[in-house]
């Protein structure tokens, strides 16, 4: 199993934060479905201020690119990922049409 987290941002306005989170607590059965077929074992989505962070959990075969690809080929993936940017603003070091930025580990302790 691999952990990978990531980073976004929100448009800071608190009405649209509250649109987001609604949409989150009832997740379109398409969008968890395609989560599960990439490999996706666990995903959680943490929110400071407009700044999110999400933490998966894959299997060992999965990859971005694959993942990419299968959200290319899904119509429904397609509409809920135009329907977050209306929410969704990239972080400033992000190129253009990123959403989602892997964050690198800088420390870990096991005790």
């Amino acid at each position: 199993m691999k952990r990978h987290c990531l980073a976004l941002d929100l448009v800071d306005d608190q009405k649209l934060i509250e649109e987001y989170e609604r949409y989150h607590l009832n997740v379109w059965p398409e969008i968890k479905q395609s989560i599960s077929e990439a490999g996706i074992l666990e995903m959680e989505i943490y929110r400071v201020a407009n700044r999110l962070f999400m933490v998966m959990e894959t299997n060992n075969d999965f990859s971005f690119e694959k993942k990419a690809e299968m959200d290319a080929n899904n119509l429904k993936v397609a509409e809920w990922e135009q329907l977050m940017w209306k929410y969704q603003q990239a972080l400033p070091i992000a190129k253009p049409g990123e959403k989602w930025l892997l964050m690198q580990n800088i420390f870990k302790l096991i005790a």
